[in-house]
Order: structure tokens, then C-alpha cells, then sequence
């Protein structure tokens, strides 16, 4: 009789024991999923800005990493450069104030092109001519796997004038480098190493 009673005790307290344990290790696994949520949380409230409209209310708005947007950036730099760049209109102070908006996303690779193409007396030709010039950007290739940035871009550039308009076919390369952001270079590129690839004519048209 007492060694059944003792057995009934040793088997009660391996179960209370068992209880024990597994009530321990939900404990510690509620505990552990508590503080990773907390601290998912907190991570996800530090992506959000809080933003005051004129004192009355708070708007929200989502803070993005500023790396996914830097390719949209890179494009969006090198195209607005060759639009500067190659829109002319038969006025001295219209191409002079487009190229110093331009100068200014790119290093003296685009200058020296630029003087060159003026000691050839290129933009005299544009004026004297009454010669419109605009371009087209169909796409820009920019390589993010090495830095420097190589980009290639494909335009089509016309020339108009009152008797015609010749299509052309630009390519053109460069490098693109991190630089400050500022108000006439929003983007925080700089271009170097720009060079015309190809600048062929396609089709004239008479008008």
C-alpha cells in the first residue's frame, strides 16, 4: 500500500513538473514574440513622418530609402542634360543660358564639346540660319553594378529649317558620380567623361 501511494506521488510530481516546463516555455515564447513585435513596431514607426498641416492636423507620409529612387534620379539627370544641351534656337542668349544650365549637371566634358562645336562655328551656323534644333530622348542605359555609373543614351535630334527638317540618330556615353544636391542640381549627379557616340543623319524632310 505505501509503495503504490509512493508511486501515485512520483508520477504527480513528474506531471506537475512536466506542467511546469511547458507552461515555462509558452511563458518565455509569448515573452520573445512580445518583444520582437515591439520592436517591429518601433522600426515601422521609424519609417513614417509626422507632418503638421498649418498647426490643425497631422498628415502621414512614408520616408523611402533614398537609394530606390536614385536610378529614376540618374535618368531623370541625364535626360534633362541633353535637353539643355541640344534644344537650340536662333538666339545668342537662349543657347548661351541653356548651356549654363547644363554646365552645371556635368564636368568639362560637356564644355570642351561645347567649344569645340563653337570654334566650328556650329551655333553661329544655328543663328545666322534662323535654325530651330530640339532632341528626343528615347531611353537611357545606366549601369548601377559599378561606380562610377556608365550611362548610354539613345535621342533623336532635329533640325529645322524653313525648308526642311533632318532627323538625326544621337548616341551618346558618360560616367555619372555622386554629387551635392543643390537648386540647379536637384538630382545630386555629375557627368563626366561625356562623349557623341553617333550623330548621323536619317531622313530629310521637306516642308
Amino acid at each position: 500500500m505505501e509503495f503504490k501511494t509512493l508511486r501515485n506521488i512520483e508520477n504527480s510530481f513528474r506531471q506537475i513538473r512536466l506542467y511546469a516546463i511547458v507552461f515555462a516555455v509558452l511563458c518565455i515564447g509569448v515573452v520573445g514574440y512580445a518583444v520582437w513585435r515591439s520592436y517591429r513596431f518601433a522600426e515601422e514607426q521609424r519609417q513614417k513622418i509626422y507632418v503638421l498641416d498649418n498647426g490643425k492636423s497631422l498628415m502621414l507620409a512614408l520616408s523611402q530609402d533614398a537609394s530606390i529612387n536614385r536610378p529614376v534620379e540618374a535618368r531623370e539627370h541625364v535626360r534633362r542634360f541633353h535637353e539643355l544641351f541640344f534644344t537650340l534656337a536662333p538666339d545668342k542668349n537662349a543657347i548661351e543660358s541653356n548651356m549654363s544650365r547644363a554646365f552645371n549637371l556635368a564636368d568639362k566634358s560637356a564644355f570642351d564639346y561645347y567649344k569645340d562645336l563653337s570654334e566650328k562655328g556650329y551655333y553661329s551656323r544655328i543663328i545666322s540660319g534662323n535654325v530651330q534644333q530640339r532632341i528626343e530622348v528615347d531611353s537611357v542605359v545606366c549601369n548601377f553594378d559599378n561606380y562610377p555609373y556608365a550611362v548610354r543614351t539613345y535621342a533623336k535630334q532635329f533640325i529645322i529649317r524653313s525648308s526642311n527638317v533632318t532627323r538625326r540618330n544621337l548616341i551618346t556615353s558618360c560616367y555619372l558620380v555622386n554629387s551635392v544636391r543643390s537648386d540647379n542640381n536637384p538630382q545630386g549627379f555629375n557627368i563626366e567623361k561625356f562623349a557623341v557616340l553617333e550623330n548621323k543623319d536619317i531622313e530629310v524632310i521637306e516642308r
